[in-house]
């Protein structure tokens, strides 16, 4: 129970600071000329998380860790640290095309277009595996490859129609 808690607050802990730094980035970023687009689906992606993270409080706050999946969860944290650092600060949850920025390509966005993506499938993936709960697993993740095709179709868009060569995001 208590390892639940401590795994189920961390992940809490980071998604909180991690909207407190896209928040940093995205003003720091639309004050050098960036522009935002596709916001309109934005809250469906603050909601879809939200919802995912409480409903892990709900079911697995007394569970015990399935240990092989904690340890493939540690490994996407891992991951995730190396999107992060790599963006720095480019890295934010909102489609923000820097315009005459070139696209980010070291670090894992050597080898794949979208690794924060493929990270955040991880994710939502892995952590109701970590406690047993393949079911929610499952649903989550069908529900974040919707959420994901519509955000993708749009950053492509975004990065596609800006004028020069644009930053990528994430």
């Amino acid at each position: 129970m208590i390892a639940a808690i401590v795994l189920l607050g961390f992940v809490t802990v980071e998604r909180l600071a991690e909207l407190l730094l896209a928040k940093r980035n995205t003003t720091q970023l639309l004050g050098r000329g960036a522009i935002e687009f596709a916001a309109a689906h934005y809250p469906l992606i603050v909601v879809f998380h939200a919802v995912w993270l409480a409903g892990l409080w709900l079911l697995a706050w007394d569970r015990p860790l399935q240990w092989a999946w904690l340890v493939f969860f540690a490994v996407l944290q891992v991951l995730r640290i190396w999107v992060l650092a790599t963006l720095g600060e480019r890295w934010t949850t909102r489609i923000i095309v820097l315009p005459g920025v070139s696209l980010v390509n070291r670090g894992p966005y050597r080898f794949l277009k979208h690794p924060n993506y493929v990270v955040v499938i991880g994710e939502i993936a892995v952590l109701p595996l970590v406690f047993d709960l393949p079911l929610y697993a499952l649903a989550f993740s069908i529900l974040n490859g919707i959420v994901l095709f519509i955000r993708v179709t749009a950053e492509s868009a975004a990065l596609k129609g800006a004028s020069n060569t644009p930053q990528r995001r994430g």
